[in-house]
């Protein structure tokens, strides 16, 4: 086998309460990465095609050939690689663009190298591309591209990636304003202390958010969607954010939060129908504050990156 391609999906980091430790993926909306074999030995990122021309094609910059390089690192090899990088994705968008990216080429290299990692073992690699692109190796947003569904990151010293089960019938509503917000300006605005108090809230509506995820419990679910951590920082960056909130209100939402290091909005909700209406609230919300929005409506996506056929 001389050409792969692979499928990386969107996904929400965070999950409101869960900051750098919770995730999930999305269905349909993703990047794609096509890798060829060479005989140079010699990584080589060929062509990126829906980035505007503004990712950068070093191999010690591009977030699919440091990701490879770190598989091949860890195998003790060289091997020859073309990277050719379709971007389904915005940049700055707070949907795991630049993980996306690396997921798709670890799966499509894995797959040409015979498969000496399991899916798993590949996030510490997709980890090493989100240090180059952000500044930190967090695994929140390439954990469930490579892996699908709900995951959390227990720990990171040694790494400890648990997926989580996901109730049947809960859906996303993703809601992505037309503005770019760069994921390190977005950390810079966070605090560096939080208190005793807030520490202890946190951590209830973490452990009440997937409780109610194994109970199947939505109520649960909505009462534990609340930050208290980075989201009264990000917030104040994301124009409509809670008048979004507000307007979901009403319409049975289990809530909202900041997707990532934001602008775009999730939007949990029980079934279709409601994910729908939220859809419609957003246009509504983003029409009267005159700013440009793209939607999603999805299920959450249990199966992760994965190879396509030609």
């Amino acid at each position: 086998m001389k050409q792969v391609t692979a499928f990386a999906p969107a996904t929400v980091a965070n999950v409101s309460c869960g900051f750098d430790i919770l995730g999930f993926a999305i269905d349909e909306l993703g990047d794609r990465v096509r890798i060829n074999l060479s005989d140079n030995g010699e990584l080589k990122v060929k062509e990126i095609t829906g980035d505007d021309g503004r990712l950068p094609v070093e191999v010690d910059k591009n977030t699919c050939s440091v990701a490879i390089q770190a598989m091949l690192d860890a195998l003790g090899i060289k091997q020859g690689m073309d990277i050719h990088l379709y971007k389904g994705l915005p940049l700055g968008s707070g949907m795991g663009s630049s993980a996306a990216s690396a997921a798709a080429a670890l799966v499509a290299a894995n797959e040409l190298l015979g498969k000496p990692f399991e899916k798993k073992d590949l996030v510490p690699f997709a980890m090493e591309a989100e240090r180059i692109a952000c500044g930190a190796a967090h695994a929140d947003n390439v954990a469930p591209s490579i892996l699908g569904g709900f995951v959390l990151i227990r720990g990171y010293d040694p790494l400890d990636v648990v997926k989580l089960p996901v109730p049947d019938g809960l859906y996303c509503t993703l809601v992505h304003p037309h503005l770019e917000l760069k994921t390190a300006d977005s950390r810079s605005v966070l605090r560096q202390r939080i208190s005793l108090k807030e520490s202890v809230v946190q951590s209830g509506n973490i452990a009440g958010l997937i409780a109610g995820l194994f109970q199947s419990d939505f109520e649960l679910i909505s009462r534990s969607l609340k930050d208290v951590i980075a989201e009264p920082s990000r917030a104040l960056l994301i124009p409509g954010f809670y008048e979004l909130r507000e307007a979901i209100r009403s319409i049975g939402a289990l809530g909202s939060g900041i997707s990532g290091s934001g602008p775009t909005i999730f939007i949990l909700s029980k079934g279709k129908d409601i994910a729908l209406k939220a859809s419609q609230e957003s246009e509504k919300v983003f029409e009267k504050i005159g700013l440009g929005v793209d939607i999603y409506v999805s299920e959450v996506n249990d199966r992760g990156a994965y190879l396509q056929t030609p």
